[in-house]
């Protein structure tokens, strides 16, 4: 399949100031094994972030220009039309150069807009948001805050006049625990075995139903939660065994957060509105943390891809997809979790 066709994922990462966003990006960055472009939103003159991930090594120096864009002096939320889409739509001409995009939000930025944003005509049929990680300090949490430094906060929020949106910090921080597909706790190995099990209780309480609550130190989280569980092109390497089987396995990406895996293939008929009401109780009930795949559903010429990152998914009948149909109907899902139970899975899905 072309990758000018796809639809490219996009990952948006928000947080605070000195959250700990710029720490994961450089991370995921470094060691994801994708050409990733960084969109990064700030506020002010100096684009500390920006330059940060520059430095960092990721890709070639003379790749730079193509692959870290920054919107300085305006809020995402705020400037869509104006500034966000023409960025997307010059990102987008390199669509074929790229595995996917992440998007750095100011933490000041409410991210609902922008994750709609995505939707407008000029790029939903060429993107698709994979999920919204919402990044936030541990160590402040434990301490009662929300921010780690409210002063820094406040001159980041004077630096740009067009957050008349913002109303209080603690609203701010509802609004990004409620976009988030997944949270991630910084800071973790500074806090105690009580501490990290408090805050997890506090914002599973904030958070939709399904969100899961993982903590972090130093940004090391395997690249496969916050992108997918590979490459896009999962299912076209020449594995087409459609025996009914499954399995779990460990993923230790130098991570102290001990992944599972479980891989579903299954022949037969299957009706999209129960697979994915399936896929959906599945998700919630496991508390899966990425979910991927696709079937061949009876009198459709494409697959529909299956795509899910926490309680966010997606389905979608993908006519770039290689016409070719396999001898039976079926479908295949891998699922990413902490505690992935695969003969559940199965057995819901052959239900």
């Amino acid at each position: 399949m072309p990758a000018t066709h796809r639809r490219l994922p996009v990952t948006v990462v928000t947080g605070f100031l000195g959250a700990g966003k710029s720490t994961l990006l450089r991370q995921l960055l470094l060691n994801s094994g994708l050409r990733l472009a960084v969109l990064v939103n700030e506020f002010g003159e100096v684009g500390i972030d920006g330059d940060l991930i520059r430095s960092c090594g990721f890709c070639p120096e003379e790749e730079l220009d193509g692959r870290v864009v920054e919107l300085a002096n305006g809020c995402l939320c705020c400037t869509v039309q104006d500034e966000f889409l023409p960025t997307m739509q010059v990102l987008l001409e390199r669509a074929d150069q790229l595995d996917g995009i992440v998007v750095e939000t100011s933490g000041l930025a409410l991210p609902v807009p922008l994750v709609q944003a995505f939707g407008w005509p000029e790029i939903r049929t060429r993107t698709r948001v994979s999920g919204v990680i919402t990044v936030v300090d541990g160590e402040a949490l434990a301490a009662g805050s929300v921010v780690g430094d409210p002063t820094a906060l406040e001159a980041q929020r004077l630096a740009d006049p067009n957050l008349d949106h913002l109303s209080t910090i603690e609203e701010l921080f509802h609004d990004q625990l409620d976009a988030a597909d997944l949270v991630l706790v910084s800071r973790a190995d500074r806090l105690q075995a009580d501490q990290i099990e408090a805050i997890t209780a506090q914002i599973t309480a904030q958070a939709r139903p399904g969100v899961s609550v993982l903590p972090m130190q130093r940004g090391e989280v395997p690249a496969a939660l916050l992108l997918g569980l590979e490459r896009e092109d999962h299912g076209d390497h020449g594995s087409h065994d459609h025996d009914d089987h499954d399995h779990d396995h460990d993923h230790h990406d130098h991570s102290h957060v001990a992944m599972q895996s479980a891989v579903i293939r299954l022949e037969g008929a299957f009706e999209r509105s129960q697979l994915e009401a399936a896929l959906d109780a599945q998700i919630r009930s496991q508390q899966l943390l990425r979910l991927k795949g696709r079937a061949w559903l009876p009198g459709k010429r494409h697959p529909l891809q299956i795509q899910a990152v926490g309680p966010r998914i997606e389905c979608w009948f993908d006519s770039q997809a290689p016409a070719e149909r396999p001898a039976a109907d079926g479908l295949e899902v891998v699922a990413l979790g902490l505690s992935v139970d695969g003969a559940a899975l199965k057995q819901a899905l052959q239900a």
